[in-house]
C-alpha cells in the first residue's frame, strides 16, 4: 500500500498555528520542528497534525508517533475513541499495546512485580465506598499525595494531610465516584532535590534533566512554575532507567524514566513516560536525530 505520510507527529489543537505565541509554546513548536526537521533528514514524508483533526485523512499515515497530544488525559474518552478509530489501519511508535498499557498508572505495580523499585502506591478503584480517611487510617504518613490513576500535567493532584484531610473528602468522593485514584506518601525529596527524568532512545540512554519546583510548592511541572535544569546522573540512575524500559514488553522505541528519591533515601520510579513525554531536546539538539534513528530501526524491523 503507498502512503501519502510515512509518518504523523502528533501534537494537540492548541499547538497548530496558535494565535498567541509565549516562551512555553515556543518551546513545543521549535522541538516539534526539531523532530520533524530528523525524521526528514532520514528520508521520511512527514506532517504534523492535531490527533483530533476530524478533517484529516488518517488512511494517508503509515505510522505515527504521540508527540505533544497533552490534552488527551482532558478529552480521555474521545481520545480513546479516536485511538480505537484508527489502531487497525495507523501503527504506532510505540507499539499500540504498550501506549495502552502506559495511559493508566497501575502500570507502576506491574514494575514493582518485576523488581523495579517504585514510590509506596495504592489505588483506589473507582466506585469504592471508603472515606479518604479510611483509605488513609493505619499510614505513618505526615503528608500524601492523591492523584488519578490516569492523569498528567498534575491534573487534580492534590497534597493533604491528617490535619486538612476533612477538606478533601468531597474532592475524594467525587473524583473516585468518576475514576481511580491512587495515594502515595508525600516523598520531602521533591522540595529538596526536584525530580530527574533520564531520556532514552532505541533503549539506549541519551540525556537527562532535574525539575524543581517553584517556592512554596511541591509540583515540579512547568505549568505551575517548576523549572528544567541540565543533569548528569550517576550510572545507577542510569541503569535503574534501563532496568524499568526492559521491564516493558513490548520494547519501547522511546522512553523517559522519572526518578525520584523515596523517604528511605533509595531511588524510586515515579513515572515511565512512554506516550507522549516531554524530552527536552532543547538540552541536547542532537537526541532528536538519536530518536529518529531509533525510529527508523523500528519501522525497517
Amino acid at each position: 500500500m503507498t502512503y501519502k505520510f510515512d509518518i504523523a507527529v502528533l501534537t494537540d489543537s492548541r499547538y497548530v498555528n496558535p494565535p498567541m505565541i509565549d516562551d512555553y509554546i515556543q518551546n513545543i513548536l521549535n522541538e516539534d520542528q526539531m523532530v520533524v526537521d530528523a525524521l526528514e533528514s532520514k528520508g521520511l514524508k512527514v506532517i504534523r497534525v492535531d490527533w483530533s483533526n476530524q478533517q484529516f485523512d488518517w488512511t494517508s499515515v503509515k505510522t505515527a508517533i504521540f508527540r505533544t497530544t497533552w490534552d488527551y488525559f482532558d478529552r480521555f474518552d474521545e481520545f480513546m475513541q479516536w485511538l480505537q478509530s484508527v489502531k487497525d489501519h495507523l501503527g504506532f511508535i510505540n507499539p499500540i499495546d504498550l501506549v495502552l498499557w502506559n495511559l493508566d498508572k497501575h502500570y507502576l505495580l506491574d514494575l514493582q512485580k518485576k523488581g523495579i523499585s517504585i514510590p509506596e502506591t495504592y489505588f483506589v478503584e473507582r466506585g469504592s465506598i471508603l472515606s479518604l480517611k479510611e483509605v488513609v487510617s493505619g499510614k505513618s504518613w505526615d503528608d500524601f499525595i492523591l492523584k488519578p490513576a490516569v492523569s498528567g500535567a498534575a491534573r487534580h493532584t492534590y497534597k493533604i494531610n491528617k490535619g486538612n484531610i476533612d477538606q478533601y473528602e468531597q474532592v475524594f468522593k467525587d473524583l473516585v465516584a468518576a475514576e481511580s485514584m491512587l495515594i502515595q506518601p508525600f516523598l520531602t525529596s521533591v522540595l529538596s532535590e526536584g525530580e530527574v527524568a533520564l531520556m532514552y532512545f532505541g533503549r539506549k540512554y541519551s540525556h537527562a534533566i532535574r525539575k524543581i519546583a517553584k517556592p512554596g510548592d511541591f509540583r515540579v511541572q512547568d505549568d505551575f512554575g517548576g523549572t528544567v535544569h541540565h543533569y548528569t546522573p550517576t550510572q545507577q540512575e542510569i541503569a535503574l532507567g534501563e532496568e524499568a524500559i526492559l521491564a516493558c514488553d513490548p520494547q519501547p522505541v522511546y522512553a523517559r524514566v522519572d526518578l525520584i528519591n523515596d523517604n528511605n533515601g533509595q531511588a524510586a520510579i515515579s513515572e515511565l513516560e512512554l506516550i507522549e513525554p516531554e524530552l527536552w531536546f532543547r538540552f541536547k539538539p542532537e537526541a532528536a536525530n538519536a530518536l529518529a534513528d531509533a525510529i527508523i530501526t523500528h519501522i525497517n524491523h
